[in-house]
């Protein structure tokens, strides 16, 4: 019984220590460029985007595919960082334990 306890105290620990890293994360931005920094963007560590830049002289050349080409490699780039981010620090927690759903 003493070990089940123990257990569940551990589980405790460890949930608000999720909550904890959670709230950090939505603080933490990484950020990804593409088009030798014409495209700019920033994700937080919740793979939530919180700013697009765009330089202004991309607009000039009215290459709309070119456009979008570069806002979809930096995007999925800041996607990609903020994960590996997030796995990061979800491994200094779970002392990397594989956990289903986290």
């Amino acid at each position: 019984m003493q070990n089940w306890k123990n257990l569940m105290k551990e589980a405790q620990k460890m949930q608000a220590k999720l909550a904890k890293m959670q709230e950090e994360l939505k603080q933490r931005i990484v950020e990804a460029t593409s088009g030798g920094g014409m495209v700019r963007v920033s994700c937080n560590g919740q793979q939530e985007i919180v700013s697009i830049s765009i330089d202004p002289g991309l607009l000039e050349e009215k290459d709309v595919e070119m456009l979008q080409d570069l806002v979809l490699v930096a995007v999925n780039e800041a996607l990609r960082r903020s994960r590996e981010m997030a796995q990061e620090e979800l491994a200094k927690i779970t002392g990397g334990l594989n956990i289903p759903g986290l």
